[in-house]
């Protein structure tokens, strides 16, 4: 392959659905994960592996309504 890659290992992304993006936010937060993309919007959030391959959270069915903390929070670094 002629092509240069950089960071991860540049298939672009997996995406999983949970069953409520703020609780899995919260419990990956409590185990020392950054969250990089918050879930402002009640639907989708960014996480990145160990080995910095990019996580794509989405709320199983409908968005739930913005709350804080993650309605104000800023991303943080890559997603």
């Amino acid at each position: 392959d002629p092509e240069e890659y950089t960071g991860g290992r540049n298939f672009g992304h997996l995406a999983y659905e949970v069953d409520d993006i703020y609780a899995f936010c919260q419990k990956v937060m409590d185990a020392g994960v950054t969250i990089n993309r918050p879930p402002r919007d009640g639907h989708m959030a960014f996480i990145r592996s160990p080995d910095n391959i990019s996580l794509e959270i989405l709320q199983k069915g409908q968005r739930l309504e913005p709350k804080e903390p993650w309605a104000s929070m800023p991303n943080t670094g890559e997603w």
